[in-house]
């Protein structure tokens, strides 16, 4: 396992956000949804692609909390913008389980 400094890893600036909107996303390659989340007045509402299919549907994703890494790149998916990348782990069939704060925290609280 290759180490980072301290400061590579401040460098990712990963927040707490709302899902506010999801959406199935048909056109992209492998089975995605299209989330909005909101990350709070400092950063607003950002849009992501996410392949969660597998654990998730879009009625069930709205109103929770998800982590997001917020200064990456906007990145071209198909037809969609993603914005952020929302964070998971994959589970022992490599479906995606999304992370989140285990406590209530604000929209924009940042990992530290």
């Amino acid at each position: 396992m290759e180490t980072i400094t301290f400061d590579q890893f401040m460098a990712v600036d990963i927040r707490a956000g709302t899902v506010i909107a999801a959406e199935p996303f048909p056109e992209a390659r492998k089975p995605a949804i299209k989330l909005r989340v909101d990350f709070g007045d400092g950063i607003g509402v950002k849009k992501s692609s996410a392949q969660i299919t597998d654990h998730y549907d879009c009625d069930a994703l709205v109103g929770r909390k998800v982590m997001g890494v917020v200064n990456f790149p906007p990145r071209q998916i198909g037809p969609f913008m993603s914005e952020v990348l929302v964070l998971g782990f994959a589970d022992e069939d490599g479906a995606i389980v999304l992370a989140a704060p285990d406590r209530a925290v604000p929209d924009g609280a940042r990992l530290c």
